[in-house]
């Protein structure tokens, strides 16, 4: 039986090595796939950001031919300095596949050409050559090159889909493979296990038969024995070997691994699905059902009992990457699972078990929706700070209008409350569009190191009359000094805006609770939120016992105009506000809600340096002077409103419609004491250039700029450039007296209307 047994081990081992080079063989093809199809995401990313960028070139040059404004142009420029880089990664992405590379070359002189076009069409706009521009557009070369380049990158698309779609066949194909290898290499191990053992037994058994019938061949039969020991202990130590290497894997898998039988009982779990699934060996699937609740992908459409994953398997269905959330009852953390699902068949072919792997995508599908939300956010930011401008010149008009013909129907009282309400209905106005600007960041803030315990206790006193009796305020303040960088005055309102949400929230009272503490986010945490910065912050909680936010309120919570109040109670701007603030503040925003439960909201603002500032005296009200303005206004009517109430203030005006005709006056002599300009004039030049050029003219000019909404020209970082005041439209009678005071003066200050109410 010597013979036999080492013949049988022996084989065993060779199919053994040959089972194990096939896994590591088929492992190294599977990572292979795997970097194709990333390769091949890539470049479809590369397709689309290329298709984006011609989009808005196309875009940037539309908006200049309509508004002429200088940001367009900007805009067109740093798109066009992207296409080129744009179109050689695209290039390199395709560079294994001749058809691709082929196709694209003659896409790129297209694409340029068609950018070339626009730059044209837009030079000669600025110079104003209307028999250029007319020759250009007779041509209609343009639409023809971008339909020619769209249908490329169509083309180029759907080639790298089909590319995409081949090598993840192929790709799920070498998987499956791998894992039939994987558990045919441990069932023979396990086979060759218990071959092993019988034979030792047997081959025991005939010796002592032996030994009991023959004592003169005792010294051969015990050499005998040494040398069949041996090759035992050998066999058994590589036997020993291979299965700690397959324990080790298993175990050490990321993925968690779960065996079960035909009655849905885990017979093999690893350490990531105890860990992942909380489920172990011993443990049956459908006695769990109970505990979680089960969603598709979308996390709304519930998972039907035969479309569970157990269940499917068993029903002897193959399937890869099948998607569903899990909420456990016991209040942890919902997950999001990838599953993979392959039937065991016995010798009959009956199933008599299962093998599923789990992939926990909590994390990268948590990424995508917080970067997806942050987008779209900022999308709209960007949408409401470029309207802000017009709508502030038309409010500047309608308020100091209205608030001039109130004081001047003082004997008509009739006439006199109907010019009230125009003028409270524009009050309004500006406020809303305060509330906008501080969604797009596009206020100017007054940032300084503020004790925050102090301004959250000032506040706090400020909050109770406001609250009513039956709201509890409590306030819970680390000790010790601890300042933040940040605008007091929208801190206050902020603050204000999430207490009367909170108080709304409470309709039969409760208690709001107020909390500071010094936090550090550290890198994990920055990785999980793609806005945020690793380091130290003043963490601010406002937190409050009412009814709660669902997970769908909590995700659109930020969006201007979004309330769940009734018509009339809210204008869904107050957290909006409050998120604009934050990030312009360089700090970070995050709610914790639960339905009947409450809500906590926490904002991460930037620590100061050093003390808290001491805030400023306020100037007292002043009139008017007999100096020189020069007004530099491209809307009519705000440029006419600003010098009559200029002049009404007792001050000579001079103006101007754009920068050119302003600088032609002060090259030709024109005296001046104050250059009064708005920041965005039509011209090619912003109010910062201009002033610029007129301070090379007139070394030490005082500049006072006004703007509906902030621009990169004058802020940057969310606060004004030193040394320079800007009063922000609109404004009143007083801000516009008291502002040119304090420019005349030489002080350097920004007088910007006080901070909307809460929404």
């Amino acid at each position: 039986m010597i013979p036999t047994q080492r013949v049988i081990l022996g084989a065993g081992l060779a199919i053994l090595l040959i089972i194990t080079a096939a896994s590591i063989a088929l492992d190294v093809k599977s990572r292979s796939d795997a970097t194709w199809v990333h390769q091949t995401v890539r470049v479809q990313k590369n397709i689309s950001d290329l298709r984006v960028l011609l989009r808005r070139a196309e875009s940037a040059a539309r908006g200049y031919e309509l508004y002429r404004s200088p940001a367009f142009n900007a805009e067109f420029q740093s798109v066009q300095a992207q296409i080129a880089p744009a179109l050689a990664e695209l290039k390199r992405g395709v560079r294994d596949n001749p058809d691709q590379v082929k196709l694209l070359q003659g896409t790129e002189p297209l694409a340029l050409r068609r950018v070339e076009i626009a730059a044209e069409a837009m030079r000669l706009r600025a110079a104003g050559d209307e028999a250029g521009i007319a020759a250009l557009s007779s041509k209609a070369e343009g639409r023809g090159l971008m339909d020619a380049v769209m249908g490329n990158l169509d083309h180029l698309s759907a080639e790298e889909e089909r590319v995409l779609a081949a090598r993840s066949q192929d790709s799920r194909r070498t998987g499956i493979v791998l894992l039939g290898i994987d558990v045919a290499g441990a069932l023979l191990i396990l086979l060759l296990v218990a071959l092993v053992m019988r034979e030792s037994r047997r081959a025991t058994v005939e010796l002592e038969s032996t030994l009991s019938e023959t004592t003169a061949a005792n010294h051969a039969l015990e050499a005998a024995v040494a040398e069949r020991t041996e090759h035992l202990v050998n066999a058994h130590d590589e036997l020993r070997l291979s299965v700690n290497v397959l324990q080790s894997t298993f175990h050490s898998m990321a993925e968690a691994v779960l065996v079960i039988d035909a009655e849905g009982n885990v017979l093999l779990s690893n350490p990531a699905a105890e860990r992942m699934l909380l489920h172990h060996t011993g443990m049956n699937l459908r006695n769990l059902r109970a505990l979680s609740d089960v969603f598709h992908g979308d996390g709304v459409t519930p998972l039907k009992a035969d479309e569970l994953p157990s269940v499917r398997v068993l029903r002897g269905e193959k399937f890869e990457d099948m998607e569903m959330i899990v909420r456990p009852h016991s209040g942890n953390p919902p997950r999001h699972l990838m599953v993979s699902g392959r039937p065991m068949l016995n010798g009959q072919g009956d199933i008599s078990g299962a093998v599923l792997v789990y992939h926990d995508a909590t994390m990268s599908r948590e990424t995508e929706r917080q970067l997806y939300q942050s987008q779209k956010l900022d999308a709209i930011g960007k949408l409401t700070g470029g309207v802000a401008h017009d709508f502030n010149n038309m409010l500047t008009v309608i308020s100091g209008n209205t608030e001039t013909l109130v004081a001047s129907l003082k004997g008509q009282p009739e006439l006199q409350r109907v010019a009230r309400l125009i003028d409270e209905a524009a009050e309004r106005c500006a406020e809303l569009i305060q509330h906008l600007l501080a969604f797009a960041r596009r206020q100017p803030l007054q940032p300084r190191n503020v004790e925050i315990n102090a301004a959250i206790a000032d506040i706090a006193k400020l909050l109770r009359p406001t609250l009513g009796e039956q709201i509890q305020i409590e306030t819970v303040l680390e000790q010790g000094p601890m300042t933040a960088h940040i605008d007091p005055s929208r801190l206050t309102n902020a603050v204000l805006n999430m207490a009367i949400n909170a108080r709304d929230a409470m309709p039969n009272g409760g208690k709001l609770l107020l909390e500071t503490h010094r936090v550090v986010l550290d890198e994990a945490y920055a990785q999980a939120h793609a806005d945020v910065v690793a380091g130290p912050y003043v963490m601010l909680a406002v937190s409050d016992t009412g009814t709660g936010m669902s997970p769908d309120t909590q995700l659109k919570a930020f969006e201007p105009f979004f309330t769940t109040k009734e018509v009339g109670k809210g204008s869904g701007l107050g957290l909006s506000m409050v998120y604009g603030f934050v990030k312009q503040s360089g700090g970070h925003i995050k709610i914790y809600s639960e339905e009947s439960h409450g809500t906590t909201i926490k904002l991460y603002l930037p620590p100061g340096e050093g003390m808290a500032d001491v805030a400023a005296a306020g100037a007292p009200q002043v009139e008017g002077g007999a100096e020189t303005i020069f007004v530099v206004e491209d809307d009519n009517l705000v440029r006419t409103f600003v010098t009559a109430q200029l002049q009404s203030l007792g001050y000579k005006t001079i103006a101007a419609p754009d920068g050119k005709t302003a600088l032609e006056l002060i090259a030709a002599g024109q005296p001046f004491d104050l250059l009064f300009t708005d920041v965005v004039i039509p011209g090619g030049m912003s109010g910062r250039d201009l002033a610029d050029k007129v301070a090379r003219l007139r070394p030490g000019v005082k500049v006072l700029y006004t703007s509906g909404y902030t621009d990169n020209a004058i802020v940057h970082h969310g606060k004004l450039d030193d040394g320079v005041m800007l009063l922000t439209k609109p404004y009143r009678r007083n801000q516009l007296a008291e502002t040119i005071r304090k420019a005349l003066g030489g002080g350097a200050a920004s007088a910007s209307p006080a901070p909307p109410p809460p929404a």
